[in-house]
C-alpha cells in the first residue's frame, strides 16, 4: 500500500499540511504529553507500528530523554500477519518481523503510528501485542488522525487532526525513509 500511495502521489497535485518544523513541533508536543498523561516514563515502553511509525517511536524516544534525562525503550512490531484484509492480498505478504527488546508485561505500550484512518491498523497492532505479552495498558500516538474510522479507536496523543474526504489520501513523509519530513493531502479525483 505504501508503494501504491508514493505512486499516486507522483501523479496527483499535493498540498503540504505539514513542513519540517511543524512535525518537528507536533513530536515535541507529544512527548510532553506522554509524560505529563503517564507521570513519567519509568514503565513506558514506545514500540513503532512497521515502517513509519518506527521513526517516529525512535524521534519521540529522543525528545523525552531530552526532556526527563530517561531513557525509554524503543520495540519495532510487524502487524503484516494480523491485517483483516491479508486474505484479499494477490502476492504473498511480506514479513518484517517484530523486536520487541523488553518484556511488555506490565508495562505502558504506546503504539506509535504516522496516520490513523480506519483504526484496522492500531487493531492489528493490539492482537499482535497482546500475543507478545499482556501490558497493563495500551495507548496510541499518531502524527496524523485523518477521520474516518471503522472501528472504535480513539487516539491519545494526536500530532494533527486532519479532516479529509474520502477521495483524499494523505502521505507522511518522513527523512528516515523519504529524504524530509512532511505532510501531503492528495485529492484522488
Amino acid at each position: 500500500m505504501a508503494g501504491m500511495k508514493r505512486q499516486v502521489s507522483r501523479n496527483l497535485d499535493a498540498k503540504k499540511i505539514m513542513d519540517e518544523k511543524a512535525v518537528a513541533r507536533a513530536l515535541t508536543r507529544l512527548a510532553h504529553e506522554i509524560i505529563e498523561r503517564n507521570e513519567g516514563v519509568e514503565s513506558v515502553v514506545l514500540i513503532g507500528i512497521k515502517t513509519r511509525g518506527i521513526y517516529l517511536a525512535d524521534r519521540l524516544a529522543q525528545r523525552i530523554h531530552n526532556i526527563e534525562k530517561r531513557s525509554v525503550t524503543v520495540g519495532e512490531l510487524d502487524i503484516t500477519l494480523y491485517r483483516d484484509d491479508l486474505r484479499q492480498k494477490k502476492e504473498d505478504p511480506e514479513i518484517l518481523g517484530s523486536d520487541i527488546p523488553v518484556s511488555i508485561e506490565g508495562k505502558t505500550v504506546i503504539l506509535c503510528d504516522d496516520v490513523l484512518y480506519t483504526g484496522r491498523t492500531a487493531r492489528a497492532a493490539m492482537d499482535a501485542l497482546m500475543d507478545i505479552g499482556r501490558p497493563q495498558r495500551i495507548q496510541l500516538a499518531v502524527l496524523v488522525d485523518r477521520g474516518h474510522r471503522e472501528l472504535p479507536i480513539r487516539p491519545d496523543y494526536v500530532g494533527k487532526n486532519i479532516p479529509t474526504a474520502k477521495n483524499e489520501l494523505i502521505s507522511v513523509r518522513l527523512d528516515e525513509a523519504d529524504g524530509e519530513d512532511s505532510v501531503l493531502i492528495f485529492s484522488t479525483r
